[in-house]
């Protein structure tokens, strides 16, 4: 008998659609992978029952003013509360990542990124970072949509798509681990 998928939810806000794009992308990288079941949704309209039933989450934002948006920011919020419903183990077993997108190169990415990151350890996730072109490590997706052309390019696409298949395959594999 097959084990069931690996179910991965894929949380954006958006504000004017770059972050949106990257969360497709990140989807597009995450379903790649065989054996996980990827539901893509905005923040707004993710359910407890879609935070419980998720294997791992993976959480996109605009960096408003150095930050997570309220939205993002609301989000986790609303993790913290099903989960902890949910039982004393919180995110225990449980895979996060975090993208972002930002008008400029030194909008506050990392700090957005990094905010998140604490939030979802504090609830016990594991957390997965990105890779980018050259095989660096990375904190997770990023993109600065302020060049020319403004919004998002095929490197950035690319940089969300890595960060979605590493996510899968590391949730697939956390998840069978005895």
């Amino acid at each position: 008998m097959a084990a069931p998928p690996v179910r991965i939810l894929i949380a954006y806000h958006s504000r004017t659609g770059n972050t949106e794009k990257m969360a497709a992308a990140v989807r597009e990288g995450a379903a790649s992978v065989t054996g996980v079941e990827v539901i893509l949704r905005k923040v707004a309209d993710v359910t407890a029952a879609d935070i419980v039933k998720s294997d791992g989450i993976i959480l996109g934002t605009p960096v408003e003013w150095g930050s997570l948006s309220v939205e993002s920011k609301g989000f986790l919020n609303r993790v913290g509360e099903a989960l902890g419903k949910a039982g004393p183990t919180f995110g225990e077993g449980r895979t996060a990542a975090v993208f972002c997108t930002a008008g400029g190169p030194s909008n506050g990415q990392d700090i957005t990124r990094m905010s998140a990151i604490a939030a979802l350890l504090a609830m016990r996730f594991v957390i997965v970072g990105g890779v980018n072109e050259e095989g660096f490590g990375t904190l997770g997706a990023q993109a600065s949509t302020a060049g020319k052309p403004p919004g998002i390019n095929d490197r950035d696409r690319a940089d969300a798509r890595r960060l979605g298949e590493r996510f899968a395959r590391i949730t697939r594999q956390l998840r069978a681990a005895p």
